[in-house]
């Protein structure tokens, strides 16, 4: 079967040569699309493919029309907002994530800017440390469990809120939960997201909650740029000159908010959260033996759609 690796940005050589071992020593066939421009070539390359690996390409509903042998695509990574779910289950495709891949470097890079921010985006002058302030974790998922780990060897105090998740559970990683969201906010220094975009999420963190938070806090978001309502951004920023917003995913304000807020707001130059080797690599490779073992037996133990 041919397995297809369509990439606008490609892995690194090491994951293709690794997907390729795995592939070609599973009997099947590897076909590389990188760096293509053109969605005209994404939809010419798929049309003759059985299995999809992606990064953040987007599988619409034309690209699955156009798949006609397609059995199952895997997103390299831990959002799969890029893949039309509905299509692929009109078309009995399955869809699946690699979840917990790409943690490690999102949580890294988490900390990395609050550290950035507390020290005045690294120009002269004083700043501050993160010892001792108070971390919230919304979303204590793969992500959120490391920013936690992590938050705790810098000294600082962790609490988090998930209504999926058992408050035993969280506690018994030394951090502590909370019942309610508007509690979240309210006692976190620094606010680490890390919710899914959804219908119920999408614009869900603006003034109401970020209002909330203590003088000088600091919303840092690592999940979606849509979670975020930016008008709102804005207009809490302009009433609370001590608030501060570091993100992964540049909004679509960003120059906005870049002039209006000189030195409260930073936004990374495009998405960075997974752009490590270590990340790339393991969500190539764990992308590559999902689709070998669903192909082998049928597994779908990371499927995503219905």
């Amino acid at each position: 079967m041919k397995v297809l690796v369509a990439t606008e940005k490609p892995f690194a050589k090491a994951a293709v040569e690794g997907i390729r071992d795995i592939v070609e020593n599973a009997g099947h066939k590897l076909a590389l699309l990188e760096k293509y421009s053109d969605k005209q070539e994404l939809l010419d390359a798929v049309a003759d493919s059985d299995a999809l690996i992606v990064r953040s390409d987007k599988v619409t509903a034309e690209v699955v029309e156009a798949a006609k042998n397609l059995k199952i695509v895997v997103r390299a990574g831990a959002g799969y907002d890029n893949l039309d779910l509905v299509a692929c289950s009109s078309k009995g495709i399955v869809a699946m994530n690699t979840p917990g891949q790409n943690s490690n470097a999102v949580a890294e890079l988490a900390i990395g800017m609050m550290i950035y921010i507390s020290r005045n985006s690294f120009t002269p002058g004083t700043g501050g440390e993160l010892k001792g302030k108070t971390i919230g974790i919304h979303a204590y998922g793969n992500v959120g469990r490391i920013v936690a780990e992590l938050a705790k060897g810098f000294g600082m105090n962790v609490i988090a809120f998930d209504p999926f998740v058992d408050p035993e559970k969280i506690k018994a990683d030394g951090v502590k939960p909370v019942k309610t969201l508007e509690e979240l906010y309210e006692n976190s220094n620094f606010l680490s997201l890390h919710i899914p975009a959804t219908a119920e999420t999408k614009k869900s963190v603006g003034t109401l909650l970020m209002s909330k938070m203590p003088k000088g806090a600091c919303l840092v978001n690592t999940a979606r740029k849509e979670v975020i309502n930016e008008e709102e951004l804005v207009t809490v920023l302009e009433q609370r000159p001590d608030l501060k917003y570091v993100t992964d995913i540049a909004a679509d304000n960003q120059t906005l908010l870049n002039e209006k807020f000189a030195g409260r707001v930073f936004a990374t130059a495009k998405k960075m959260g997974a752009e490590t080797a270590e990340a790339n690599i393991n969500a190539g490779l764990a992308a590559a033996n999902q689709i070998i073992k669903f192909l082998a037996t049928g597994d779908r133990t990371f499927q995503v759609n219905k």
